[in-house]
């Protein structure tokens, strides 16, 4: 039996906040593209795009990356859902936003689809956005701080060995302010997360432990509920 309304439909579509890690310039960095089409055609903004009638929101934002941008993320998290009634000139348009995390040395950005080009942009040099991007990407970077209190997300910018210096440093620039540097040293080990490599690299004339992150560890730390503040 099929069923039919007369209330009024609205669109959906969803919208992708990817940050990365730009070490050489030590700054954060989001990943936009510049609009090919009307509306705000030459605007830049996030990717993303109208959801298909046969696919979920999740599949749906994964594959707008991957035209848009060329970027393949293997995870990706929901972050808030954006209903402001005038939010799209082209009508009544939901978005559902989601939050990602990549490494811009391991990815290719290429332009596709409906996009003119497909670049990393640093935070604080960002052009103005389309529609109420603005808006999305400041929950993005609240949800990001908010994150990287309780959970190691800060790891997953850094490249697969990192020095304790180097997970600071992403910490610092993610939460706007600097961290006492012994205390911080003294909380990351505890969790006990942190997998020594057995090698080092010069830092500041001195040598340096190289970390790897403990996957399989803190799967199981996180299951047993340990708190990972830092």
């Amino acid at each position: 039996m099929s069923y039919s309304y007369e209330y009024p439909k609205a669109d959906h579509t969803v919208d992708a906040v990817v940050f990365g890690l730009d070490q050489d310039a030590v700054s954060l960095k989001v990943l936009l593209i510049e609009r090919g089409l009307e509306p705000f055609r030459g605007y830049w903004a996030l990717p993303g795009g109208f959801i298909h009638m046969d696919e979920d929101l999740d599949a749906a934002v994964l594959r707008e990356l991957e035209e848009e941008t060329n970027v393949k993320l293997s995870f990706v998290e929901q972050l808030y859902t954006f209903g402001n009634p005038n939010r799209d000139p082209r009508g009544r348009v939901i978005s559902t936003a989601y939050l990602g995390l990549a490494r811009p040395s391991h990815v290719t950005v290429k332009r596709g689809s409906d996009a003119a080009s497909a670049v990393w942009w640093s935070l604080d040099k960002l052009p103005e956005l389309a529609f109420d991007h603005s808006e999305i990407l400041e929950v993005g970077m609240q949800r990001l701080r908010s994150k990287v209190r309780w959970q190691p997300v800060g790891i997953e910018l850094l490249p697969d060995a990192f020095t304790l210096t180097d997970l600071q440093q992403v910490y610092e620039i993610i939460l706007g302010r600097e961290l006492d540097k012994r205390n911080f040293r003294r909380k990351v080990l505890s969790f006990g997360v942190l997998a020594p490599t057995g090698e080092t690299r010069y830092e500041r004339h001195r040598p340096a432990r190289l970390y790897q992150f403990d996957k399989d560890r803190y799967q199981l730390l996180r299951k047993q509920g340990i708190d990972f503040e830092v």
